[in-house]
């Protein structure tokens, strides 16, 4: 999806001098910008996403993956 933004000039230079080394087109850095803004401002998509995938794999209990929590735990200092 095309979409016009407005950006200060020097915001735009560093775009450009960004993009040529890291060997992207401007449009890759603001779509990375932008997507790594919203990851970092919308901590509930990211709830979300966790909360669907512990629900996908259901209450799947190991033995062996409790035992060693245990004993790491206990020797950690609280």
């Amino acid at each position: 999806m095309k979409t016009a933004i407005s950006v200060p000039e020097r915001v735009f230079r560093e775009v450009e001098q960004y993009a040529r080394r890291a060997r992207k087109s401007r449009s890759q850095v603001y779509s990375e910008a932008v997507a790594e803004y919203l990851a970092r401002h919308v901590p509930d998509a990211v709830t979300e996403a966790m909360n669907d995938a512990c629900s996908k794999l259901g209450d799947q209990r190991d033995d062996f993956v409790r035992a060693a929590s245990r004993r790491v735990l206990r020797r950690e200092k609280w």
